[in-house]
């Protein structure tokens, strides 16, 4: 059985260097009136405002163009209901290469439409996560694609260490502490192993949804603990760990907040409210976490990611009745 090592300090320079030119560097804003409900100085990477509108694009676009010309001439294959899938189909197209997307059967109709538009091929399989592994397990035996996993990959976890790396070095002052949402802990890796490498005295949290709280079980326990019935909005985050992601995040994060989804929907309410930006349930997770003071950071600088957009406009969560 394969088990991935983390990504060194070399790694994620080279990641940085491969998305030079090709990831935006998304904007660090600012919002008083955010500022004055957190107690605490607020800075928020917009990833929102990546390409296809999440920071899934920084660790596929890593994983890309790190594949020797062999790998490449075979094409890339993921399984992904959502970010990662639109992320490696573009990151495909952009290589020239094919992208094969196992996406299961209740995929968002829109995030599939968004995989096809960028050439990839969409196999769908059941909606569980065997079926899901399985299916590119096969696609990847069929065609001799190299398998890109959505986070238990050194080269994904690489990618996404860029976000935090911008976020330190564009905010408006020195920040005491980030902190980023916890899904299958890609971005949260990345963003520990940056700052352990080269910011060693900013302070590392995670946040997640108390409906899918297996980060915070897993820390608190100091082993792996799957969530096996996630139920929350942020559909981004309601993936497990990998032994991978946790013993990053067991070593680098100093503690996971959990929030609910009433904090979660208002987090984002206020955040399109006051910053005229639109964030995805997922992204409004550490928002919500640094709002509701659990996490300890009053009168801090805090840089806060918000990790993507793509959410469904014809059925915003604050407009359905309850």
């Amino acid at each position: 059985m394969h088990h991935p090592q983390p990504p060194d300090r070399d790694a994620l320079d080279q990641a940085r260097s491969r998305l030079e030119g090709h990831a935006h560097r998304t904007p660090v804003l600012t919002c008083g009136t955010l500022d004055a409900l957190a107690g605490a100085r607020l800075h928020f990477k917009c990833e929102n405002l990546q390409r296809v509108g999440a920071f899934k694009f920084r660790g596929a676009m890593n994983a890309v163009a790190s594949l020797t010309p062999d790998e490449r001439a075979q094409g890339v294959v993921t399984h992904s209901s959502g970010n990662h899938a639109q992320a490696l189909a573009l990151a495909a197209k952009l290589h020239g290469i094919p992208a094969h997307i196992v996406m299961p059967e209740n995929a968002p109709a829109v995030k599939v439409a968004a995989v096809r538009g960028y050439g990839a091929e969409i196999i769908p399989c059941a909606a569980n996560t065997r079926a899901r592994e399985t299916t590119a397990e096969d696609v990847r035996r069929r065609t001799g694609a190299v398998l890109v996993h959505p986070f238990d990959d050194a080269r994904i976890i690489a990618g996404q260490s860029t976000v935090v790396r911008e976020l330190l070095e564009d905010a408006t002052r020195t920040l005491d502490a980030v902190i980023a949402p916890v899904g299958g802990g890609g971005l949260m890796s990345g963003t520990a192993l940056a700052v352990h490498h080269f910011h060693p005295g900013v302070r590392v949290f995670g946040a997640e949804p108390a409906g899918a709280d297996d980060a915070a079980r897993s820390h608190a326990a100091g082993e792996l603990i799957p969530c096996l019935d996630p139920q929350t909005l942020a559909d981004g985050l309601r993936t497990s760990l990998s032994p991978l992601t946790f013993g990053i995040l067991r070593r680098h994060v100093e503690a996971i907040i959990t929030v609910g989804e009433d904090e979660i929907v208002e987090a984002m309410h206020r955040v399109w409210e006051r910053m005229k930006i639109v964030i995805e349930p997922s992204a409004a997770v550490p928002v919500a976490a640094v709002l509701s003071g659990r996490a300890g950071l009053g009168g801090a600088d805090v840089g806060v990611i918000l990790s993507g957009g793509n959410v469904d406009l014809a059925s915003l969560p604050w407009t359905r009745a309850s």
